[in-house]
């Protein structure tokens, strides 16, 4: 079984970590409603944190597609049918762009917003554009709407995994997993 190499796991599954907790935590701070200070401070704080993820997200996907380019994936597994192959390689295709894309919407929407984007609190990134209200709420229903998208295929992609390893039972999932023989 030919595996992916150990960079590319740790970038996957890292990201992946990334991934889920900014959406927990972009639809955690979006229920809280500013009632003390106690409650603007933790709002302000998740924000940040969402901020800081996002970007890393960013930039190990950048990391991964080059990595990709220079290293290659494994090939596909002998016997996959063509159809499933064309629907994988379309969903990862997806992936990717929704993962380069949601961080670049979310910071030019707290650009538009107002909001500057300071990465752990060492490093402004510059304003992508410049303040503008109804573009900050247009790129908030987009970034939204996104998420929505990106959680559905995080969930296809997941069950993919699980019936290639479940029914299939293929190696497929194998690949990815690092402490696997």
């Amino acid at each position: 079984m030919q595996k992916y190499s150990s960079v590319q796991m740790a970038l996957h599954w890292l990201i992946a970590a990334f991934i889920v907790s900014v959406l927990i935590i972009g639809w955690y701070f979006n229920s809280i409603e500013i009632t003390s200070p106690a409650t603007f401070k933790l709002k302000a704080a998740l924000i940040a944190w969402h901020k800081w993820l996002g970007i890393g997200i960013l930039l190990l996907v950048f990391i991964r597609i080059l990595w990709r380019i220079w290293r290659g994936v494994p090939h596909s597994l002998p016997g996959q049918p063509k159809w499933q192959l064309k629907i994988a390689a379309f969903t990862h295709l997806l992936l990717y762009m929704l993962m380069f894309a949601m961080p670049l919407i979310g910071w030019l929407m707290s650009s538009a917003k107002g909001y500057p984007v300071v990465w752990f609190n060492l490093v402004q990134l510059p304003d992508l554009v410049s303040k503008n209200e109804s573009l900050g709420k247009v790129l908030a229903s987009l970034h939204s709407v996104l998420a929505y998208v990106l959680v559905a295929l995080l969930i296809l992609h997941a069950l993919a995994a699980l019936k290639h390893h479940l029914i299939d039972r293929d190696d497929t999932l194998k690949r990815m997993l690092p402490f696997s023989k």
